[in-house]
């Protein structure tokens, strides 16, 4: 995303000039406009990289639990082994060792569910991070748009980069609802 910002810097810089040098007072809501769009691409970008740092780390702690859920399973089968040889050399087995056993067990089951969370929470994230994503580059679309607009003098095109801008705030606005509701919900 930093190669596209630093074409948008370079591009808004260009819009500046023009409208410095325009004397058709549009232009200069061109480059307004412009300015507005990469500030909103720029606050995108920020939350898009937000949500794709945060389904990372969920989906590592993910990992964790199922390497930790795999651990209990080796655990549970070294002493199923144990208690299998006792049983078949006419030992009894200590009440200790069955609790254990159903103990592991017990514990992969929550260590299951903890990961299949973690493992949701990643997913949501990692559709934020997409949303926020598309807003970056609607913006960014706008901005090349609008600078067209500038260049070859047409308004037409400065309204079809605001209509782009339009729909990325719509973005921005359907990712911060969907953010906002899993928060609410403990997500």
């Amino acid at each position: 995303m930093e190669e596209f910002d630093q074409h948008t810097e370079h591009v808004e810089e260009q819009l500046h000039e023009h409208a410095a040098e325009s004397k058709q007072g549009w232009i200069i809501g061109v480059a307004l406009t412009a300015a507005i769009l990469a500030a909103f691409a720029a606050v995108s970008s920020l939350l898009s990289g937000h949500h794709e740092h945060e389904a990372m780390v969920e989906q590592i702690r993910a990992s964790d639990q199922w390497s930790y859920y795999q651990a209990k399973g080796i655990k549970a089968a070294v002493l199923e082994e144990r208690i299998e040889n006792l049983q078949v050399g006419g030992q009894s087995v200590p009440e200790v060792q069955r609790k254990k056993l159903e103990q592991y067990k017990a514990d992969q089951n929550e260590i299951s569910k903890a990961a299949k969370e973690l493992e949701q929470a990643s997913r949501r994230h990692d559709h934020l991070h997409m949303v926020f994503a598309g807003a970056v580059t609607l913006f960014q679309i706008a901005i090349a748009v609008a600078a067209i607009a500038a260049l070859a003098r047409r308004k037409t095109f400065w309204y079809v980069g605001i209509v782009l801008g339009v729909i990325a705030l719509g973005f921005v606005a359907t990712g911060a609802a969907e953010w906002g509701m899993t928060a609410r919900n403990g997500g």
